[in-house]
């Protein structure tokens, strides 16, 4: 018989200040009653890597296969894994349906690894409505950014 995987949640925002430009991510883990906050920016970026790297980030800190469900208001990080877009890019060398490259291959070949280890579903969030944890995680992020403005 299987082993119950834990159930943590994860929420995640990126932010960017231009695009390119400096840019940050915010992550919280939530299992039960127990908040895990990470963040982190990099100088020059774009607002998509610093979505997948909130996400990216979130599921590296788990220690052990989870079932993870992951709120993000990012609808190029939802679409392209529900869709299973990320993994034919993935099959098709980097390479979208219309033979275009994909983006920020690096980042979806991370984050395809990363899922490969977990049970796990997607929730698409609408960002600046009011959801409190993607507000947080938009503080995290917007403030991560500003530290390389």
């Amino acid at each position: 018989m299987r082993n119950k995987l834990t159930h943590v949640d994860i929420f995640t925002d990126g932010a960017c200040s231009g695009n390119p430009g400096p840019g940050g991510w915010g992550t919280i883990l939530r299992c039960g009653d127990v908040e895990k906050e990470l963040s982190g920016g990099e100088p020059e970026t774009t607002n998509n890597r610093m979505e997948l790297l909130a996400v990216i980030n979130g599921l590296k800190a788990l220690k052990r296969p989870c079932h993870v469900t992951i709120y993000t208001d990012s609808q190029y990080v939802e679409s392209a894994i529900t869709n299973g877009w990320a993994e034919g890019w993935r099959e098709n060398n980097w390479r979208k349906a219309d033979k275009s490259p994909a983006l920020n291959p690096d980042l979806w070949e991370e984050l395809l690894n990363e899922l490969d280890k977990h049970e796990y579903e997607i929730v698409w969030v609408k960002g600046h409505a009011g959801h409190p944890e993607n507000e947080r995680c938009d503080k995290l992020a917007v403030a991560e950014s500003k530290k390389f403005q």
